[in-house]
């Protein structure tokens, strides 16, 4: 498995505010009704956070639509943010608008 480091960047998916024990199995759990998982990475050392990469660029909007600012105080607690590698390092979501889910998607400059 590749560090999520070099995963896609359009296809990839920061977790944040996680419980330090989330797991594997409560993120599938989530994340997986908007697409097919490619990777999962999970941070122990600081916990808190997790990447996942979709293998649609498209189920990785959906999924950061869907589910931004939707944090729980019940296990997992969830915060979703899509960033692009460039913006990754100042940590300032990318939100992308798209007018269809059409198999044509476009990359564009992000």
């Amino acid at each position: 498995m590749s560090k999520h480091r070099e995963w896609d960047p359009t296809c990839k998916v920061y977790i944040g505010n996680l419980k330090s024990n989330a797991n594997k199995y409560e993120i599938e759990d989530v994340f997986t009704k908007y697409g097919p998982l490619k990777n999962i990475w999970i941070a122990r050392n600081p916990p808190g956070f997790a990447f996942i990469e979709y293998e649609d660029p498209r189920d990785a909007e959906d999924a950061v639509r869907g589910l931004d600012g939707t944090g729980r105080s019940s296990p997992p607690r969830r915060a979703y943010h899509l960033y692009s590698r460039s913006q990754s390092r100042s940590r300032s979501p990318v939100y992308r608008s798209r007018k269809s889910r059409s198999r044509s998607y476009s990359r564009g400059k992000y």
